[in-house]
């Protein structure tokens, strides 16, 4: 390269151009590794970003072997050249590739001689690994892999910030697809709900779920996986659709809870939630109904005080951890009954009492149209302050 002071200068000019602030990271990397490929007097430049899991590597774009973004290679973090960088975070240089250094056969096929690596960190989260690499003998400098280093740190914030609106854009439009587009409409039965996403938290794995079953039943389901996010939300749609799913095979709430911590016991490694689930029988106005670490409904009965179900609360969903089995209760629903089922969202506040707050709902629940109950529940429990996590809320009546 020039003279140090003056190849910094052009580095820095590259990576903070006002033309590029607008530009989408495909644009970005397309435009920034030509330049890099002149700067750093290089044949091939190359973007490798970690995969959602952050254990591999992909070539997402490339000047001079753009082979590497066709054949989806995967680099193993901590493995071969590539991975030791994602490692280390640490840059890398290496004036031997060959099948010793380095796993991906197309940078040693196409006669590279030298590579250059340093990582793309934003916020202190791995984003990927930005290299370089030459056809002649090469060794590359602390002074080059520095000027690298600002190349990449531009590319990891544009990153950064284009799978931060990505993800909250694809976790709300997951959360609508799986909310019930209609509640079920019966003669005897009203039902209401309500969904808002936590103001701190943004789309997270809350959901409530209503559907038909064979033999004039309905099942009524509200879940929280623990988390937040596009991974959250993911997680709550494989649970909703598992636990549907059983829904159809098995009659008894706590046999398909049981059934559901199994699937997520081996299946969601790393995976939490709290469910509830019931099942109303239309012909004996009687609602079954078992709880995996979740909050008890609310129940309001014209002429008694209005109460908490007396319901056993077993462990939440995930590690199976209820290897001895699931219990749930029955409960009856006569003409006038109310029943709500929340997450905890809607009673946990930051320097709040939660008894307190579980008093303010109970109070806020009386006997009336689910419609009704919710708009009070949400005045109540609310207000004029948003939610710092996910609310699911879901009321049934027996209103013949």
């Amino acid at each position: 390269m020039d003279d140090g002071r003056e190849s910094r200068l052009r580095v820095l000019e590259a990576v903070t151009d006002r033309s590029l602030r607008d530009h989408d990271p495909e644009t970005l990397f397309e435009v920034l590794l030509r330049r890099v490929r002149d700067l750093f007097s290089v044949d091939t430049a190359t973007v490798l970003l970690s995969d959602a899991g952050g254990g591999h590597l992909v070539a997402r774009a490339a000047s001079g072997i753009e082979e590497e973004v066709f054949h989806g290679f995967r680099v193993p973090v901590g493995a071969g050249f590539a991975g030791r960088v994602a490692l280390t975070r640490e840059p890398v240089a290496i004036d031997r590739v060959d099948e010793s250094t380095v796993l991906n056969p197309l940078l040693w096929q196409r006669g590279l001689r030298a590579l250059l690596g340093v990582p793309m960190l934003a916020h202190g989260d791995l984003v990927g690994v930005l290299h370089v690499g030459s056809t002649v003998d090469r060794r590359f400098t602390d002074e080059e892999a520095v000027l690298l280093q600002l190349v990449a740190d531009r590319l990891a914030t544009a990153v950064h910030e284009h799978r931060s609106r990505s993800t909250r854009v694809a976790a709300a439009l997951l959360q609508d697809s799986l909310l019930p587009e209609r509640l079920p409409t019966s003669d005897d039965w009203e039902l209401a709900a309500r969904y808002v996403p936590g103001a701190d938290s943004g789309v997270g794995g809350d959901w409530y779920d209503v559907f038909d079953l064979p033999g004039g039943r309905i099942g009524l389901v509200i879940g929280d996986v623990v988390g937040s996010g596009l991974p959250a939300a993911i997680v709550m749609g494989r649970l909703r659709s598992a636990l549907r799913a059983y829904a159809l095979e098995f009659a008894d709430p706590a046999e398909v809870l049981g059934k559901l911590d199994r699937k997520a016991g081996h299946f969601e490694h790393n995976t939490m939630a709290t469910v509830g689930y019931a099942v109303l029988d239309t012909t004996t106005h009687r609602v079954r109904l078992a709880l995996a670490g979740h909050l008890p409904p609310v129940l309001a009965v014209p002429g008694e005080p209005t109460r908490f179900v007396d319901v056993p609360v077993g462990p939440p969903i995930g590690y199976d951890l209820a290897p001895t089995g699931r219990v749930g209760t029955s409960v009856a629903l006569p003409p006038g009954a109310l029943v709500v089922l929340y997450t905890d969202g809607l009673v946990e506040r930051r320097g709040q009492d939660l008894d307190a707050r579980l008093d303010a709902l109970r109070e806020a629940v009386c006997a009336s149209a689910p419609e009704a109950a919710c708009v009070r529940i949400m005045g109540a429990l609310v207000g004029h302050e948003p939610g710092t996590d996910d609310i699911a809320l879901l009321a049934l009546r027996h209103s013949a």
